[in-house]
């Protein structure tokens, strides 16, 4: 049991049968009346956030994430299968599970795996993956202003935009979280 007095960023417990992660916390103490403890939560499973205040007494039981290194093999139509690294144990997963970043992963990466109870509710791909650039318009001598962009198709066959001098056959960085070109690999 963890007390709303106790509430730090990132702590995850149970609320009317949901499980929330605090993103925001403030102790208020007014000059007249209780303090209390205004936050801003985070639904783990569905991601939505709503703000709410808390009496610094009130008890709620804390919930485990578990995330686990887990590698994903393949995909059959909307099923994803990854495979746990210590147990060699497969693990299926709906594609509606996966978030929008999964599409920047390859088969045989490493991704980590969250679930509470059991209940797989998230698939977390790494912050930064290399692709190969399969297709993309050539940059043209003397095209040198400064954050040209054009768009390319990388070998998962996403499509992101890439600076002027990036070629087909590049190998490329990219940041998962926002989807962004880094640098060439």
């Amino acid at each position: 049991m963890i007390s709303a007095g106790d509430f730090r960023n990132g702590v995850t417990f149970e609320l009317d049968g949901n499980v929330v992660s605090i993103v925001e916390f403030q102790h208020v103490k007014p000059g007249k009346g209780a303090a209390f403890v205004r936050t801003k939560l985070k639904n783990i499973i569905t991601g939505s956030v709503v703000e709410r205040t808390f009496n610094p007494n009130d008890k709620y039981p804390e919930a485990f994430i578990e995330r686990k290194d887990m590698q994903y093999l393949y995909n059959d139509g909307d099923i994803y299968y990854f495979m746990d690294m210590e147990t060699f144990e497969q693990t299926p997963i709906n594609k509606s599970v996966l978030g929008d970043n999964f599409r920047f992963v390859k088969e045989n990466m490493e991704c980590k795996v969250m679930s509470y109870k059991g209940n797989v509710f998230g698939v977390e791909p790494p912050f930064f993956v290399e692709l190969k650039v399969t297709q993309t318009d050539p940059g043209f001598k003397g095209d040198t202003a400064t954050n040209v962009m054009k768009p390319a198709v990388l070998e998962t066959g996403t499509s992101i935009k890439v600076p002027l001098f990036v070629d087909e056959g590049d190998t490329i960085k990219i940041d998962t979280r926002t989807g962004e070109y880094m640098e060439r690999a």
